[in-house]
């Protein structure tokens, strides 16, 4: 495999592989450390918050209410919801299903907003050189993905659509992206579930291809999550926090090249991935709808039906009732 094609997936993964050691050894202790006048935002790579980040726009705004702002990167949403739901952060995003299992687990945060769909950011992986052509061909095969993942669920439903069962595949637990496409490159496993820009990567790199993506399947939305607690104490801050985030989500969805060519520095991957997986996502934030939290609905019991979530959850309950879009 020619070298060149790989080393921006290699070192892309390899990044939020060293960003979930570190969230696992240093249980966030540089933003337990802030002081009171600090928002602290946790983000993952390659979303509007990261632009935002990038942007600088933010502390610019904030600093008129004499707020600072500090920027946690995490490697995946349950890491980024853990962190949130024990003060360690006060704000941060994650998709459909790491938010359902934080509501599951008892951990108190609550929807604030939510992206717009991006069925096309997730996807079912596998190598070319297995002669996988379509979903109903995993059977009784091992495939790679997390629990909790947006991408776990789009494996489920995706195997519904197929006439199969998650009990007809051996599922591989990993707990990050690189895991699951170096499983997948070992031919220890025969799929991996990916999420953008790992799935974009992945796709760009000869002898792997994208089986199944959520099209037709899931909306696959990102939420901005907080606590009760400091949304009733901040709520003038998470209104410039979505202020600023709108401005940025329109440049966004307009200049899908000049985000590729601002995250790319900072993701160590090609440009031309990002702008592809940037091409394919809306980064407008909306309200939280009954629709919308019909969706969420449908992916709990899901997942309890798999025997994943223990328990019935009302996802209404974990949505914050008062407005903080502009």
């Amino acid at each position: 495999m020619p070298k060149r094609a790989f080393s921006p997936l290699r070192r892309l993964l390899l990044g939020g592989l060293l960003a979930s050691v570190a969230s696992a050894l240093l249980p966030w202790s540089n933003a337990i450390a802030e002081d009171a006048k600090t928002l602290r935002i946790g983000y993952q790579k390659f979303n509007s918050v990261n632009i935002l980040k990038g942007s600088g726009a933010l502390e610019k705004a904030l600093a008129q209410q004499g707020v600072k702002v500090s920027w946690h990167e995490f490697a995946a949403g349950p890491q980024l919801l853990e962190a949130l739901s024990t003060g360690a952060i006060d704000l941060g995003h994650a998709a459909d299903a790491p938010s359902v299992f934080a509501q599951a687990a008892g951990k108190p945060v609550v929807y604030l907003a939510a992206e717009q769909p991006y069925p096309r950011g997730i996807g079912l992986v596998v190598r070319e050189q297995d002669h996988i052509a379509s979903v109903q061909d995993l059977k009784g095969k091992r495939v790679a993905t997390g629990r909790g993942w947006n991408a776990q669920y789009l494996l489920a439903v995706a195997l519904q659509q197929a006439g199969l069962s998650y009990q007809d595949i051996t599922p591989a637990y990993v707990n990050n992206a690189a895991d699951a496409v170096a499983a997948l490159q070992s031919g220890s496993v025969q799929a991996s579930t990916l999420w953008d820009p790992f799935l974009a990567a992945a796709e760009a790199q000869p002898g792997l291809k994208n089986l199944r993506d959520g099209s037709g399947l899931t909306n696959n939305r990102t939420f901005y999550l907080s606590t009760a607690s400091f949304a009733d104490q901040h709520r003038e801050w998470l209104k410039t926090f979505f202020s600023e985030l709108s401005k940025v989500s329109q440049w966004a969805n307009a200049k899908p090249a000049e985000v590729a060519s601002l995250l790319a520095p900072q993701l160590g991957i090609n440009a031309s991935v990002l702008e592809v997986a940037s091409e394919r996502r809306n980064y407008n934030a909306v309200a939280i709808t009954p629709q919308i939290v019909a969706e969420q609905q449908k992916l709990a019991d899901t997942f309890q039906g798999l025997g994943l979530i223990p328990h019935k959850l009302s996802v209404a309950d974990a949505v914050y009732p008062t407005a903080v879009l502009p």
